[in-house]
């Protein structure tokens, strides 16, 4: 990057800011926001033994407990862009994370199922805005030309947090509980939620503010739009699926299918994690290069969704339960239906753009949410072990469900996009 940042869209009024200045005081702390947001995501994959140890929770109850961050993570999106508009991503960042860590901390408290429940929705509503309201930042701060980029940095920050809710919490464990741990994760919350208040600078977006009537209005366009339910359903099936197994279930199906000790489990969380990551910057490269000789964005989704079917096949089938490569596939194609996004914004007014990634936004943490807890109600359906487990038979089953959803709904895509191939950008 340059050693200023010249464009208007990263100058305030009357001064100008230097990259490192605008890295350090709006691209750090907002990342900071986004990485706790994977972390809570995560973390209960590997503190689930002891939930169902302490507080005697069934898989369904595991599932609920895990999958209300995604529910109220969901409910928040559209009263969030509309907080945008009106107050900006850095006090509505801000105040959204106070709610992360008051629930961070009435989880840590928690001493029965239904306060667990709020905490966890309290959570879900506090990182709601840790993607969106990044977003907008970066398109504030920093030039167009450099958004490619900051934008697959900022997205790696997430699967940090997720590599930080593997064997690094696996190893805090050693130190205190799960209610420790959580009580660390509130007060850190709390101090990246002023952070954002107090250093991130005050920069009014350009142009007038929406009014709630416009943006209604111009979702019902979006949901009336044929391509966007040709591509969502896939999109939202996809990611999902791989929130709720990364999210959770990874953990006891290396637990139980794979007999693996707890310290194993987290190291193939973590080489999990690590994988996402890497796949977070990997997919994006991999779509502009392939765009550049001609091959457009779309057929290069659809060719990851097919590396993703496979590698869950893969899981269903429970093929080399306790091969890394397996897992380290998952979290290589996790992210591939990401592409959604961009395939949308092109689509789309400019000024839709963000109205348009939130629309399908909805629907993709609904979807986890409700994956998530019928994943854990299918796996219940089966006794437990003699050794408390659950019987391999039980994921097999509970797993082939977001396979299934994932199959139609590509096929669904492929069968509809032959008759909507002029209106789907760089194909």
């Amino acid at each position: 990057m340059s050693s200023t940042a010249s464009t208007a869209s990263a100058e305030p009024a009357g001064r100008q800011y230097s990259t490192f200045r605008i890295v350090l005081t709006v691209f750090l702390p907002f990342a900071g926001g986004y990485f706790l947001s994977y972390l809570f995501r995560s973390v209960n994959a590997i503190i689930a033994p002891d939930l169902t140890r302490e507080l005697g929770l069934s898989p369904a109850d595991l599932g609920l407990l895990t999958s209300a961050y995604f529910l109220s993570f969901a409910c928040m999106q559209l009263p969030l862009g509309i907080a945008m508009d009106r107050f900006g991503p850095r006090r509505v960042q801000a105040c959204f994370l106070l709610s992360a860590a008051l629930g961070a901390l009435v989880f840590g408290l928690g001493q029965d199922k239904l306060t667990l429940l709020a905490g966890r929705a309290l959570i879900g509503i506090g990182v709601a805005g840790g993607l969106m309201t990044s977003f907008k930042a970066i398109v504030l701060w920093f030039p167009a030309s450099r958004w490619p980029l900051v934008n697959g940095c900022f997205m790696a920050m997430g699967g940090l947090g997720a590599l930080s809710a593997t064997q690094p919490v696996e190893w805090a464990l050693g130190l205190t509980d799960w209610r420790g741990i959580f009580f660390v994760l509130a007060a850190i919350t709390l101090a990246v939620a002023l952070t954002i208040f107090l250093v991130v600078p005050e920069k009014p977006a350009s142009g007038r503010p929406v009014a709630l009537r416009e943006q209604i209005a111009s979702l019902r366009m979006i949901y009336r739009d044929p391509l966007f339910w040709c591509i969502a359903p896939c999109g939202i099936f996809s990611m999902a699926s791989t929130m709720a197994i990364q999210g959770l279930w990874a953990g006891p199906w290396l637990a139980d299918v794979a007999v693996l000790p707890r310290a194993d489990v987290a190291r193939h969380l973590l080489v999990l994690t690590a994988a996402m990551t890497a796949g977070f910057v990997l997919t994006g490269a991999l779509a502009d290069f392939l765009a550049r000789r001609g091959f457009g964005i779309y057929r290069t989704m659809s060719l990851g969704v097919v590396l993703i079917l496979s590698v869950q096949l893969l899981l269903v089938l429970q093929v080399a339960p306790g091969a890394y490569w397996v897992w380290a596939l998952f979290g290589l194609t996790a992210n591939v239906t990401v592409l959604c996004y961009p395939i949308l914004s092109r689509h789309f007014p400019t000024e839709y753009a963000g109205r348009a990634n939130s629309a399908l936004n909805l629907p993709v943490f609904a979807a986890a949410f409700a994956l998530q807890y019928a994943i854990g109600g299918i796996i219940g359906l089966w006794p437990a072990t003699a050794g408390g487990g659950q019987p391999p038979m039980a994921y097999a089953a509970a797993f082939a469900l977001p396979l299934a959803l994932q199959f139609v709904s590509f096929l669904w895509m492929i069968w509809r996009g032959r008759s909507l191939e002029s209106l789907a950008p760089s194909r």
